[in-house]
């Protein structure tokens, strides 16, 4: 099964980080966040990603295609030109990379990867939100229903301290504990490829007209993931992954 993967957006919130790189590209813990978005695929057993660009859609490919070289030990004869690599990295993954256009919205790439995608189901995610979603029993629960549609539900953490009155006396404070009411989309998509016919073109908007539809014609499922998840469309967000990480045990670490 693919993955498909949305890298085209400009990151305008994150503009100190993206305005030489995509925002997919910038980087926690040293890698860009779209590498741990894809090791945790993998880790679930999904290596066939294909990935639609738009802003600096070069800086990703320049990436991908020197991955293997950039990992290697290099020996270069100097007297015939020839170079040898001795690459080690157990990754294996496959890579399509995309241009679906500059100023293109979701719903407008999502159909511009139709082609690259076969004729079957696939997942969808953006590339700048990080989870332990079960990905296996993500698509256990797609296939249970049979709908077109299954998107990741989350309860995102709150950004300020929460409390409970009694009057006017403090029953209870949470620092900054995860939303106690309400969920949202957390993207981690599992989709039958008849969504497409949803997508009018390039100027529709995925999470308006065809995920509205989809909902409204019975279409739309959701698996109710109650652990970790955290989007990056802030420098307050990049620096909290950040720190996760240099903890040591970053909760999307999945991988080993």
């Amino acid at each position: 099964m693919k993955v498909a993967i949305l890298a085209g957006g400009a990151g305008s919130r994150l503009a100190e980080e993206t305005q030489a790189r995509p925002k997919p590209m910038v980087e926690i813990g040293g890698m860009p966040i779209l590498w741990h978005i894809m090791e945790h695929y993998a880790h679930f057993g999904f290596k066939d990603f294909v990935i639609a660009l738009g802003y600096k859609g070069e800086v990703i490919k320049d990436y991908m295609e020197n991955y293997c070289r950039n990992k290697s030990n290099i020996t270069v004869d100097l007297g015939s030109g020839e170079v040898e690599y001795e690459y080690e990295d157990d990754i294996d993954w496959k890579v399509q990379l995309i241009e679906t256009g500059l100023k293109t919205l979701t719903g407008g790439r999502i159909k511009r990867l139709a082609p690259y995608l076969d004729d079957g189901p696939f997942m969808l995610t953006w590339g700048d939100g990080l989870s332990d979603v079960d990905l296996q029993k993500l698509l256990a629960f797609h296939r249970s229903h049979g709908k077109l549609a299954t998107l990741t539900a989350v309860r995102p953490p709150a950004r300020y301290g929460h409390l409970e009155f009694d009057g006017d006396r403090v029953e209870a404070f949470t620092e900054k504990p995860q939303t106690a009411e309400g969920w949202i989309n957390g993207a981690f998509f599992v989709l039958q490829p008849e969504i497409f016919e949803y997508i009018e073109g390039d100027d529709t908007q995925w999470e308006k007209e065809p995920l509205e539809r989809l909902a409204k014609e019975g279409q739309l499922m959701a698996y109710k993931h109650t652990s970790f998840w955290q989007c990056m469309d802030t420098l307050r967000e990049k620096h909290l992954l950040e720190q996760l990480w240099a903890g040591g045990n970053p909760p999307w670490r999945t991988w080993g």
